[in-house]
């Protein structure tokens, strides 16, 4: 087998000042909006209202916004910086394997806290709640991702969290439970007798 000997670039990553303070909102950009949320008792389009009971307002806001960007707030992206910008990757070895002419590129998002992506989502859900001065987020999780960027977003802000884990993963994955209860949250398996769905199974 032939070794190749070239050098080339593997990784890229962009200077903290590079950093976005805007998310981008896709849907001034679509041909044509998408259809509105339906309630699931009434079939009829939701309010904001409706989604108070589950949203801060903040976020609801988002949700209908017409907004082509939508600012950052500071406490969020200063809290992104302890490790974004992620790095990307470019996949020169999947690129031969395939023999293609296309560049692949893949960005590693497992530098965040919580190994995922998914602290992209949970830091600024925790803010927003954080903000309008509610106290507890309570969530449902599989194999645990989203429970670990949540307990991890909720300790930055002084929440509780409780969490609602698939059964199977909270037998099989029980490090990613620990991981979870060390950035405090309170981790049940579900189903659960803990409630009244759980009961009757």
């Amino acid at each position: 087998m032939a070794i190749d000997e070239t050098v080339r670039q593997h990784k890229y990553t962009l200077d903290e000042s590079e950093m976005p303070t805007a998310w981008y909102n896709i849907i001034p950009d679509l041909p044509s909006p998408p259809p509105p949320p339906l309630h699931p008792g009434t079939h009829e389009p939701v309010g904001p209202e409706d989604l108070m009971p589950l949203f801060p307002m903040a976020l609801i806001m988002q949700e209908v916004s017409q907004d082509r960007y939508i600012e950052i707030p500071g406490a969020v992206q200063d809290i992104y910086r302890q490790w974004r910008p992620s790095p990307l990757f470019r996949a020169h070895k999947l690129e031969k394997a395939l023999d293609t002419p296309a560049r692949i590129y893949y960005k590693y998002e497992g530098v965040s806290p919580a190994g995922s992506h998914k602290t992209n989502t949970s830091v600024p859900q925790a803010y927003y709640n954080a903000v309008e001065g509610i106290t507890k987020l309570t969530t449902e999780t599989g194999a645990g991702q989203w429970g670990t960027a949540l307990a991890f977003a909720c300790a930055l802000f002084g929440l509780e969290c409780e969490i609602w884990q698939v059964g199977a993963s909270y037998d099989a994955k029980p490090y990613r439970r620990l991981m979870m209860e060390a950035f405090g949250g309170e981790v049940h398996r579900s189903p659960s007798d803990l409630t009244a769905a759980g009961r009757m199974l």
